[in-house]
């Protein structure tokens, strides 16, 4: 806009940036002075130097001017100081304005802590908590898997279960895939040097072309050659960039030797930093010497589909694939794998167990924040509406309707800087608690705090909370400032601030109800999975993972098992000691056919097979039923014994005594019956019961594998994790070539059996907690502003008569409505969404009336009690200093 200039009165014209920038800083009364003179020089400059130069002389003057303007700025902000030239025009200065306003916004809020506290803690909560849980689902879910063409992958069907027999008859062609590799996951001791103790390394076991299928090369060396996985192939490994870097990082390591389990392998090359699979634990890879003559199922297949192979494509070559797979295997009905060909997209495979974790747990959170800003907004609109006196009295007098609203902006803005420095606090503890508390496996390091969510959030609840403090400010602009201080204390603003309270608590309590619901589901079905009778004794027992290396013989083996379980028995404290192949609640595995004598036509089916020691009985706590235990006395030597389950006692034999009675051992001989046990959670703990049997490392010679658990049952006073760390030096002191591969109890493994619904349940809990606690503070600051709203009104009650109980149950009688309302709209949202915990549950419906029921009373227990404070202090009201307030 052009100026007058104070010259010769004719129009001042801004002729550039520079100016333009200089003039917005400058004060009212010297603004135009300092322009013309600029403007002025600027021309003669310009004539005699030519335009660059003066150009370039005017920005070092402006930039020059702006250490003293933005000091003279702070100061005569911060000291409020305004000059009459100044105050010409309604506010002064922009910034100085700001800055004043901002010192008044700080006087407030310290005159008025428990509101400001609340407000920065909710604000706080809400946002940190909803960072720290979307860092966890975008860095778990969202970031891409490092592989190229990653939607290419896929897992074929029965993972685990495919042998290297079957792989390699299907090798030849692999139609509609560019590339598939069998792996196989296994922990391998490593040795670092000659006289080293082994220490155990994730490994991967797999076939020559799992890099091609990735489409991922070696960072260093090279990958797999065909040839690597060929029976008398010599040993060849590839290490991740991590364990690389732990044997010393030098490049001259690849082409030397390292020795796994036992054995010296060539390591040919070192994965990209970053690199992982199939999850990121593993640090070596090893090529698995294929034989065609091993049915043992034990692989998972990962193939690389051809551009094209998808939807009908893709089912038409996995059907060829098991048409190939019936023309040259026999497969018993149960073991089918002919019926229904399928592939799972390899991120569903890795990541699809965390998926409903973390996205219930980010719904949580997102509910939370919802809460804390209709928090913070009730709040806010609370406090302004208790100024409305003020406000009217302020319009009245002539104040500035711009500069009002500007000071109710600034204060919610110093509310969300607080926020924000407390919520950054909460959010890096938050993410913390959460990567501990959720089932997230060797895939928690993978997530990262998100601090664009964190500031978005923090954005979200302070346009809330600007939003209800321009609320009051746009109808004091618009209303008469005589008509407004006549209504101030009894309706006008009043009104409309109580309705739009009571609809933020309303919706706060609704979505209280709605994680309450959802955690007394979670809590409910915990409780029955606690509830399951395991068959074993959880809560004295104490387990050592154990791993000898492969070049360990057989027999050696199996006298060193003994040895562990004589020495382990003996330690103080330990009431009984014995090793088994498989511990229970650990997970399927170690399924092997069956066979009866004199029962020939009995169709082929599996039962679990657990090798033990003759102690693991009494260690683990499994109950006698009929018969006897396996002893000392089943040698090598002597006829094979079998201890059987009752349910494969009841479908195998029914109605019969099986004490007496033959089965296979599986490895072509026979095993005679000698005891039947009670049966226990083999595998998960909801699965029921199984058929298992139990054989003797020392009777089946055939088989004796480097992985064992050793369990040791603690004496009546002595917790089992106090044996833990004896044992493993007991362990070195025997036998230092085994590695111990984890150390815990039979209670924590059971607690890991529950499965997911345990740790989501504890972070749910934790998130209903607080959205109880943000609830309480919601009805009770509307209770409380109502009260003062209204206590003309009920001086007046109280001074015509009206008892203090009935002032009492007024009061309640409202807020308890708003909580029940809310409790009725948060049940309806329970009943259509919670069918999104359904994957957790356990003997309890996803529209169980009992939690419903229970998060309804609780809410409004909590409400009716949030609301029992204010309502006393209106009941103690003073009519005689209410009149005289007015």
């Amino acid at each position: 806009m052009p100026q007058p200039d104070p010259r010769n009165g004719g129009p001042l014209e801004v002729p550039c940036l520079p100016l333009a920038l200089l003039r917005s800083w400058l004060p009212y009364a010297e603004r135009d002075e300092v322009i013309a003179e600029l403007s002025a020089e600027l021309a003669a400059r310009e004539a005699r130097e030519g335009r660059r130069a003066a150009r370039a002389w005017l920005w070092r003057q402006v930039l020059g001017s702006v250490p003293p303007l933005v000091r003279r700025t702070f100061s005569r902000g911060w000291s409020g100081f305004e000059p009459a030239s100044s105050r010409l025009r309604p506010g002064g200065p922009r910034m100085e304005s700001f800055i004043m306003d901002l010192r008044y916004a700080a006087r407030r809020l310290r005159a008025r802590p428990t509101y400001a506290l609340l407000a920065v803690l909710t604000l706080a909560i809400g946002v940190g908590g909803t960072a720290a849980a979307f860092g966890l689902v975008r860095g778990l879910l969202m970031t891409p898997l490092p592989y190229p063409a990653e939607e290419r992958l896929g897992l074929f069907w029965s993972p685990g279960n495919w042998t290297e027999q079957e792989f390699l008859h299907l090798s030849p062609e692999w139609s509609g895939f560019s590339a598939v590799a069998a792996f196989r996951p296994q922990e391998l001791p490593l040795r670092r040097g000659p006289d080293a103790s082994p220490e155990l390394v994730q490994a991967t076991f797999t076939s020559a072309g799992l890099f091609e299928v990735l489409g991922v090369r070696p960072a260093l060396g090279r990958g797999f050659e065909p040839n690597d996985d060929r029976p008398g192939a010599a040993p060849a490994v590839v290490l991740s960039h991590a364990l690389f870097e732990e044997l010393g990082g030098q490049a001259s390591l690849v082409g030397n030797t390292v020795e796994f389990d036992g054995k010296a392998h060539t390591v040919v090359g070192v994965m990209p930093r970053g690199f992982w699979f199939p999850d990121p634990t593993v640090g070596a890879w090893v090529a698995e010497p294929l034989n065609e003559e091993d049915n043992a199922g034990n692989y998972a297949l990962v193939g690389r589909r051809t551009p094209g192979t998808d939807g009908p494509a893709l089912d038409l070559a996995l059907g060829r694939i098991a048409s190939r797979l019936g023309e040259r295997f026999k497969y018993p009905e149960a073991w089918d794998k002919t019926r229904a060909p399928s592939m799972m997209p390899l991120r569903e495979h890795l990541l699809g167990s965390l998926q409903a974790p973390l996205l219930a747990t980010l719904a949580a959170m997102a509910v939370l924040l919802l809460i804390a800003c209709a928090n913070v907004a009730a709040l806010m609109l609370g406090q302004v509406d208790s100024r409305a006196t003020e406000l009217a009295v302020r319009v009245a007098l002539g104040a500035d309707s711009r500069r009002m609203t500007q000071q109710l902006v600034v204060e919610a803005l110093l509310l969300g800087l607080a926020a924000a420095a407390v919520g950054a606090a909460i959010a890096v503890q938050g993410f913390r608690v959460l990567s501990e508390a959720l089932p997230l496996g060797p895939l928690a390091p993978h997530g990262s705090l998100d601090w664009g969510v964190f500031f978005a959030a923090l954005v979200l609840a302070l346009v809330a909370a600007i939003g209800v403090a321009l609320l009051p400010a746009r109808s004091l602009r618009k209303s008469d400032p005589q008509r407004a201080l006549g209504s101030a204390r009894t309706g006008g603003i009043g009104a409309r601030g109580g309705r739009t309270e009571g609809v933020l608590v309303v919706g706060q309590v609704a979505l209280a109800v709605l994680l309450t619901a959802g955690a007394a589901l979670l809590v409910r079905s915990v409780a029955n999975l606690r509830a399951i009778d395991p068959g074993v004794d959880t809560s004295h027992v104490a387990v050592v993972d154990v791993v000898m290396e492969g070049n360990v013989a057989p027999d050696a083996r199996r006298r060193l098992l003994v040895e562990l379980e004589e020495a382990l028995a003996v330690l103080p404290g330990v009431r009984a000691a014995g090793a088994t192949l498989k511990l229970p609640l650990r997970g399927p595995g170690q399924d092997w056919g069956i066979k009866v004598e004199d029962k020939p036509d009995l169709p082929a089916t599996t039962t679990y097979v657990r090798l033990v020691t003759p102690g693991y009985f009494k260690a683990i706590g499994i109950q006698l039923l009929e018969g006897r235990l396996l002893g000392p006395e089943d040698r090598e030597d002597t006829e094979p014994a079998v201890v059987i389950n009752h349910t494969l006692a009841t479908r195998y034999f029914p109605g019969q005594n099986p004490l007496g009675r033959r089965i296979g051992t599986g490895m072509g001989k026979w095993a005679r019956i000698v005891g039947v046990v009670e049966d226990v959670a083999e595998a998960r703990l909801t699965d029921g019961p199984v058929p298992a049997r139990y054989m003797l490392y020392a009777q089946l010679t055939e088989y004796t594998p480097t992985g064992h658990a050793l369990v040791l049952s603690a004496q009546p006073g002595h917790e089992p994790a106090a044996l833990l760390e004896e044992a493993r030096r007991r362990i070195a002191a025997i036998s230092p070539s085994v590695a111990v591969q984890r150390t815990t109890t039979l209670e924590a493994v059971f607690a890991q059996a529950i499965g997911p619904a345990r740790q989501v349940m504890s972070v749910l809990a934790l998130l209903t907690a607080l959205a109880v606690v943000l609830g309480a503070v919601g009805v009770y600051g509307v209770t409380a502003h109502f009260v003062r709203r209204r206590q003309r009104d009920l001086g007046i009650c109280i001074a015509l008569g009206l008892r203090p109980s009935r002032v009492v149950a007024q009061v309640v009688v409202r807020g308890g409505a708003l909580v029940l309302l809310g409790s009725v709209l948060g049940t309806a949202a329970a009943l259509a969404l919670a069918r999104l915990l359904s994957s957790f549950l356990y003997g309890v419906s996803a529209v169980d009336p009992l939690s419903l029921l229970g998060a309804t009373l609780a809410l409004l227990a909590v409400g009716v009690a949030a609301a029992l404070l204010p309502a006393w202090r209106a009941s103690r009201l003073d009519p005689a200093a209410v009149f005289r307030e007015g």
